[in-house]
């Protein structure tokens, strides 16, 4: 079987064992994974968080059965190992804070099993290799995967946002791998694309409405983060490291803002408010629909400025960046105009 057939029966995988587990797991689990509206949720029923554990399914299934059907090269497999431990120890945490919500786990907990599991990718070879101190690079890897495996957390504050950004972001990664020799990543990008495409219309559904979870959105920044680890970028410019910061640009950007905006404010960072980018053009009246376009829409153009990004000269990536960093500059001043109440 060719490479190309084999990333399509990957990703058409992942998607039925996504799509045909969720009505098993609604009958079963849904009355233990409930998230109750309050003052930061305003959706008008409690609703399932069973996304991550579906989407989880059908990534683990779709990888183990190309595992053993496959003959991959060396070292591939070892990668693939560390990916999947690490991705099941975030997947288990957002589970349990699932199932104490609206409590949920406390923020040293969460921080504790992030940094193992980022220890676990490490052990695995799968780190950031910029630099010629290893420390220095073991820290910068450990500041990526846990701060992108938190962004998709806080970006899951509207149906469709996360899991949207999800799949750009993998398709990003896998079209940008596919000519190279970096196996596990393009096997795992599109397992995650057949898996968050089949999640996608339950996000949005009325019957049998899911939400990600804490599992699901972790579980998404956590292997994002990962995956673009394990590839290089630097073939066309020493400055092609930067393409992984244009493929998340709206995941980071969107942290970024509500940290700096928080901080400004003298507000805790990790303490949940409607001050996030999404929920601030709503208050200025765009529809739900909209705010989800727009963030399409900005995440295709950061990918397609990734995949530019990866295959140009020096100059023309510095030019791309002093451009990108305008562009989010004035979309951030425009944002903090727009009143909210914390």
């Amino acid at each position: 079987m060719s490479t190309v057939s084999l990333y399509f029966l990957t990703t058409l995988i992942a998607c039925v064992v996504t799509a045909g587990s969720l009505p098993f797991l609604h009958h079963f689990l849904a009355k233990y994974f409930l998230d109750t509206p309050n003052h930061l949720k305003k959706h008008i029923h409690a609703v399932p968080v069973l996304g991550g554990s579906a989407i989880f399914l059908g990534l683990a299934a779709s990888l183990i059965f190309i595992r053993l059907t496959t003959a991959f090269p060396t070292g591939t497999l070892h990668s693939l190992r560390g990916v999947l431990i690490g991705a099941g120890m975030i997947f288990l945490l957002g589970l349990a804070d699932d199932l104490k919500k609206p409590r949920g786990i406390s923020v040293s907990v969460k921080l504790a099993v992030q940094a193992l599991a980022t220890a676990v990718l490490m052990y695995y070879g799968i780190r950031i290799t910029l630099f010629d101190s290893a420390l220095l690079c073991y820290a910068v890897t450990f500041f990526w995967i846990v701060g992108l495996t938190n962004a998709f957390n806080l970006l899951d504050i509207q149906d469709g946002l996360c899991v949207s950004q999800a799949v750009i972001a993998a398709l990003g990664l896998a079209l940008i791998a596919l000519p190279t020799e970096v196996i596990y990543v393009n096997f795992a990008a599109w397992a995650m694309i057949g898996a968050c495409c089949a999640f996608w219309p339950y996000n949005h559904a009325k019957r049998l409405k899911t939400f990600l979870g804490d599992s699901g959105s972790m579980l998404l920044g956590f292997l994002l983060a990962a995956l673009a680890c394990g590839m290089g970028y630097s073939e066309h410019s020493h400055l092609g490291f930067l393409t992984p910061l244009f493929i998340l640009a709206i995941p980071i950007f969107d942290t970024l803002f509500v940290a700096v905006i928080r901080a400004i404010q003298g507000k805790n960072p990790f303490k949940g408010s409607p001050d996030h980018a999404a929920l601030r053009l709503r208050k200025k009246g765009l529809s739900a629909r909209k705010v989800l376009f727009l963030f399409i829409a900005f995440g295709l153009l950061f990918n397609i400025l990734a995949f530019v990004v990866s295959k140009v000269g020096t100059e023309c990536i510095l030019l791309l960046c002093l451009l990108g960093i305008l562009l989010f500059s004035f979309i951030a001043l425009f944002l903090a105009r727009i009143k909210v109440s914390l």
